[in-house]
């Protein structure tokens, strides 16, 4: 389970033992309470938006570029973060990038309790300094203990459920607290707190690391025999920016799908305070379902891709069920309609984020750069969120602070999601790079030799993977440049004062 430097790989492999089973269930429990904390902090601000503009006397593109900022800082730094969480380890990573993102909730709450904008702004920013070395650790790590369908997704689906457990006592009761307190700040100070104890957690899990290290050898991937490592001897850029076209397929999925969940449950107590005519505090409750309710189902959704795959299906299912609920939330305006897509779509995303996580470690030739890949989704991902913000918070201060046409474009979002999902299914039927995210795990092992003969291919730079791979990472690259145009224009028009 745990793994040790790639230096010491090869020579100490044969003197190290296995981790034991108790180890294996500690890394985890460590791991998934580092998650509930920092989870919990993440459900509070989308909860408060109403509060949150009135207390600050914002309107909905200046609450959009709060929110912005954040997505800012991680497009610009969190690929180096990846490369560096490649070369440390996730123990490592998660230990200093906790301490920052501690230090900046400490500056937004202290921006709360003086209601000034700009500080908040500033506290976001640094917050998102480390919230940038913490997304990509945990999941980093992870990749190192466990093989695509032999323990990844199963323990990830875990510590994705737990944590929706965290992001919902954040949210539900974040209204609650400001309501009692008769502060808002209350809020963000609780959330100070948790973040204390998550990085208690993560000292714990540092040191368990340690030890471990020096106890016991790395796992191998069954199916191909690689021994998997949590650390690299140097950065591997070249591997990172190297990336597969299957990878590519995935972050076309997610560009779409994820940035719909994203946005909508931004907004989500705002829309049900409007659609269902109540207090933030019941408004809070209906959101936090949304986002939460399946949190019981997505631990068995990573058991199921580890042992039967489909995960190209699965993303179909995701997209199909999210266009419904989004449909519904546009068109179905009555109280009734808005509470069925809330159900619909706490359902049908519970196999979003576990399905493309896990899809792009199996698309991936190279394990040892999983962190890069996993922040270029990430980069990826909060570009999109800055423009679709930035758009909707135009869009609905325009339409006299109502939902009507800003959910247009989610259903426009989630519609694209669902095309290129069934775009993937129809060509894994002719690809097997992509046909391999359909295999069981009984299917991957015995077919190790062909997973060998198409690494030994993209190494090779035989097929058209590379100019593809190149082709979209400039894409990319000038995606990310939109949206920091998005974010400029925001601040440049004077919106954020």
């Amino acid at each position: 389970m745990a793994t040790i430097p790639e230096s010491d790989a090869s020579s100490n492999t044969g003197t190290l033992t296995p981790a034991p089973l108790q180890w294996k269930i500690m890394a985890i429990l460590l791991i998934t309470a580092i998650g509930f904390g920092s989870n919990w902090s993440s459900g509070i601000t989308g909860a408060m938006k109403s509060t949150i503009k009135k207390e600050m006397k914002v309107n909905n593109t200046q609450f959009a570029l709060l929110e912005a900022s954040e997505d800012f800082m991680v497009t610009a730094l969190m690929l180096v973060s990846g490369l560096v969480t490649d070369r440390i380890g996730g123990a490592g990573a998660m230990l200093y990038g906790n301490a920052i993102y501690s230090i900046g909730s400490i500056l937004v709450a202290g921006a709360a309790q003086t209601r000034s904008y700009k500080f908040m702004i500033a506290g976001r920013v640094l917050r998102a300094l480390g919230d940038i070395a913490t997304q990509v650790a945990q999941y980093k790590v992870f990749s190192s203990w466990f093989a695509p369908g032999n323990g990844f997704a199963s323990t990830l689906g875990f510590e994705l459920g737990v944590g929706k457990i965290g992001a919902f006592a954040g949210k539900a009761s974040a209204n609650i607290i400001a309501k009692r307190t008769g502060d808002f700040a209350w809020v963000f100070w609780v959330a100070v707190f948790m973040n204390l104890f998550t990085n208690v957690m993560t000292g714990v899990f540092y040191w368990f690391t340690k030890v471990a290290n020096r106890k016991f050898h790395g796992v191998t991937d069954p199916a191909t025999g690689e021994v998997l490592k949590e650390k690299s001897k140097k950065f591997e850029l070249k591997k990172a920016l190297n990336m597969p076209w299957t990878f590519w397929c995935i972050m076309a999925f997610s560009l779409f799908e994820t940035s719909t969940a994203l946005v909508f449950l931004q907004n989500a107590t705002e829309l049900a305070e409007q659609r269902f005519e109540t207090d933030s505090i019941l408004a809070g409750w209906y959101s936090a379902t949304a986002q939460y309710a399946g949190f019981f189902f997505v631990p068995l959704i990573g058991v199921f891709l580890d042992v039967f795959g489909h995960r190209i299906s699965a993303l179909v299912f995701c997209g199909i069920g999210v266009f419904t609920s989004m449909l519904l939330v546009c068109f179905a305006k009555t109280t009734k309609g808005t509470a069925a897509s809330f159900g619909l779509f706490a359902f049908a995303n519970c196999f979003g984020p576990t399905t493309i996580i896990d899809s792009i470690r199996t698309s991936m030739w190279h394990p040892s750069v999983f962190g890069s890949a996993y922040a270029l989704k990430i980069t990826m991902n909060n570009a999109m969120n800055i423009i679709v913000r930035v758009i909707t918070g135009v869009i609905q201060d325009r339409d006299n602070n109502s939902y009507d046409r800003v959910t247009i474009v989610y259903v426009v979002l989630a519609g694209v999601s669902v095309a290129v999902s069934l775009g993937l299914s129809v060509a894994s039927w002719k690809f097997v790079d992509l046909r391999q995210l359909q295999w069981s795990r009984k299917l991957r092992i015995a077919r190790g030799d062909v997973l060998h003969e198409r690494r030994r291919r993209f190494e090779a730079g035989e097929g058209k993977s590379r100019p593809i791979s190149k082709a979209c990472l400039v894409a990319l690259v000038v995606f990310v440049l939109g949206g920091w145009s998005a974010y400029f224009w925001g601040v440049a028009t004077g919106r954020n004062e």
